[in-house]
């Protein structure tokens, strides 16, 4: 197990990945209606309107749960929504392929975004996790920080790349079969790969806060002391 790097505090990078995408229910809400479209639609043979009701009736399943636990909204009515319009896409088109349509025009804006974050000069992940971890901007004076950050920041680019150049030509070709099971394979597996090679590349970032002085008021030295940089413990990256 990689350990992590000398004075890197482990609350810097331990980040709760599940939390962050809403819990447990959130990981689910993220793919399950998906999931439950293709198997309905591939067993129901390939006929269209049991799949999106079978689809739509999950997010609402999620979403009950969601009230009845009294957890936040936010994320189930993001999947709800997400579903309601891949539904209607493919139902007023009657082409079960545009059930994934909203997705995949998501994964080619996804790249775009992370690669132009990157061209610029400000790494997304960097944008995001700096401010949630303590950090701030200040990472892009800190060129160890700065360089883990577009790493990183790399990695969930390929990620979207390889899902849209693979997706597409899918798509094109109206094999919605195929790309249901493709992407429900370039799903979670791929997203658990990202997120932990992630962890281990923060992880061996050297630490970019500064760490407090040593008191020297026994050493006759003066008692001002330089100030503990942000503690970023108990934050999440969301």
């Amino acid at each position: 197990m990689t350990e992590p790097a000398p004075d890197q505090p482990d609350d810097v990078v331990g980040v709760d990945l599940k939390d962050a995408l809403g819990g447990k229910l959130g990981v689910a809400e993220s793919g399950l209606p998906s999931a439950v479209f293709i198997v309905v639609y591939t067993v129901n043979g390939q006929v269209l309107a049991p799949a999106l009701w079978a689809a739509l009736a999950t997010a609402a399943v999620m979403t009950v749960v969601r009230i009845v636990k009294r957890e936040s909204l936010k994320y189930a009515l993001g999947g709800m929504f997400a579903v309601a319009l891949s539904a209607f896409i493919a139902s007023r088109t009657g082409n079960a392929a545009n059930f994934y349509l909203p997705g995949l025009i998501w994964q080619g804006g996804y790249a775009l975004v992370y690669l132009t974050s990157i061209v610029v000069g400000w790494p997304l992940i960097g944008v995001i996790v700096g401010p949630l971890l303590g950090e701030g901007f200040t990472w892009r004076d800190h060129p160890a920080r700065r360089r883990a950050y577009t790493q990183v920041t790399w990695l969930w680019f390929g990620m979207f790349a390889l899902r849209f150049a693979v997706q597409l030509p899918l798509y094109l070709l109206g094999l919605t079969v195929t790309l249901g099971w493709v992407k429900l394979a370039m799903g979670w597996p791929i997203f658990a790969i990202v997120a932990w090679l992630s962890y281990l590349v923060l992880t061996k970032a050297p630490p970019q806060r500064p760490r407090p002085a040593e008191d020297t008021s026994d050493a006759g030295g003066g008692t001002d002391q330089l100030p503990a940089g942000p503690d970023p413990s108990g934050e999440d990256v969301g």
